[in-house]
Parts: structure tokens; sequence; C-alpha cells
């Protein structure tokens, strides 16, 4: 049964998400075969036309759906929805730009709605892989790769730690202090970690592949999506403290058999 949503059709939020990440793909791989010229935004982070040309097809995707919506880009800021509206769209169109700009394959869109202040569906993509993710609320997460029939998402049934795998993310944050001494020893304590980075790193934990991801100093649309993705797998999401929240910028995207030990290192 689907949850109680009468002013917002999760089935097709759950869709247009998939088809909006689907369209960045399109969008953001012309640029990637051929190459793009890296600029420079105030804060020092890349942007590419291929970020403005994924946010775009990104935009009209969801207008098209949902034309009374809100929504927040990374690239354009912020859309208002109609004056009834309660749910808006949360966009990065190429989480992990400086990837993108290097060639390498850990990069691609993240598509959130958000209703009523809580994600409720939302996609993500990995081009260069083939894979697109999706999930809404009491609908399951979804993988597709390439032309494959769908699969359901799983998390791991792994329990303990020494065996589990650590996915982290932006080191530069996870890796000053005191962060850096917790981190260490938790990843110290597990059979393995990875830092994939960005959202390869929380693809790991949606495929059964790693027991926790750990992700800090980011921003809202570089979370979006996860923590309808990680839930309708399996897992549990919070931020560093705790938290269910988007909001801090951080975040323990976990199988949710690790998830207290995870936060109690990190809390040290």
């Amino acid at each position: 049964m689907l949850p109680a949503m009468p002013d917002l059709d999760l089935l097709k939020a759950m869709d247009t998400a998939r088809r909006a990440a689907e369209s960045a793909t399109a969008a953001s791989l012309a640029h990637f075969r051929r190459g793009v010229r890296v600029e420079v935004k105030p804060d020092r982070t890349p942007v590419t036309q291929a970020d403005r040309d994924a946010e775009a097809a990104v935009h009209a995707v969801i207008r098209e759906a949902f034309p009374d919506h809100g929504f927040l880009g990374e690239e354009t800021g912020a859309h208002a929805g109609g004056a009834a509206s309660r749910t808006r769209w949360i966009v990065d169109p190429i989480d992990g730009t400086k990837g993108f700009t290097r060639g390498r394959a850990f990069w691609g869109p993240l598509v959130a709605c958000e209703h009523e202040g809580r994600i409720v569906a939302g996609a993500m993509a990995l081009p260069v892989l083939g894979e697109v993710y999706w999930a809404a609320r009491g609908l399951g997460c979804w993988l597709r790769t390439g032309d494959a029939a769908p699969l359901r998402c799983q998390v791991s049934g792994i329990a303990a730690w020494e065996d589990a795998t650590l996915s982290l993310g932006e080191p530069h944050v996870l890796f000053r202090k005191p962060m850096l001494e917790r981190v260490a020893a938790l990843a110290i304590g597990a059979q393995t970690a990875r830092c994939y980075g960005d959202l390869a790193g929380c693809a790991l934990v949606l495929r059964g592949q790693a027991e926790a991801w750990v992700e800090a100093g980011v921003q809202l649309w570089d979370l979006g999506p996860i923590p309808v993705l990680v839930e309708e797998a399996g897992g549990t999401f919070t931020d560093l403290d705790g938290k269910p929240t988007l909001e801090s910028g951080s975040c323990v995207a976990s199988n949710g058999k690790v998830h207290a030990h995870v936060l109690r290192a990190l809390r040290g």
C-alpha cells in the first residue's frame, strides 16, 4: 500500500525522477565524450557547460510533469512553485564535476522530490557505468544497468564491523582533526575501506557491496535523493549527529545493522 499523499502521485514522482536522471545522463555524456572547458565558480568549485545543460534537461522533465512544483538546482538556484505547492525538487546535475572533468567514471546526476520537508522520491545515475537508481516511499529502490531489466536494490546483511566495508566521501573534511582520528579508527576496524567519493560511494551501499557510506562538508543537493534511495533499499540514513536531515551537509548511509556503531565511532 502506498503512503497517504493525496496531493502527490508517488508513482509519477518516482518515474519523473528517473526520467530526469536519464535526461541529465544524455546531456552530460555528450560533453563527456568530446571534452569541456572548465570554469571556476566564486566558491572555487568547478562548473562546465555540461552542468548547465544537464540541469536544464532535468528542469524540463520536471516542469512538464509537475509545472507547479518548486525547484532548487545547484547551477540555477531556487525557482518558486505555485502558491499552494508543498513540493520542491532538489537537483545536482553532475555530482562529482571534478571527476567528470578528469575523465573518471564516478559522477552523475542527483534528483530528489521533497514533499512537506521530507524526501519522498528520487533518482541518481552513474552515466559512464550505465547505471540508474530510483526510489519512492513504499515502492522500493531499483537499479537498471544498460538495457537490462530493473533489479530491486537491497543493502547487505552484514552486522559485524570487522566484516564490513566502509565507503568514504570527501577526504578534505573527513580527514581533518578531530574527525581524522575517528575515521581512521573506523576504517582500520573494518574489513576494507574505499574512497570513491560522491554518489558512487553511496551506490556501493545500495548494491550491498559496502555496509556504510560517510560523507561530510557538502551541500543540500549533494545528498538530495540519498535518504529515500537508502531507506527503500532497507538501510538507514542520518547525518553525523544521528538526525534524519540533509541540512547539516553530512550523512551516514548504512545497511542499518552497523549504523549505531558508525555513529558512536564518529562522535569519539
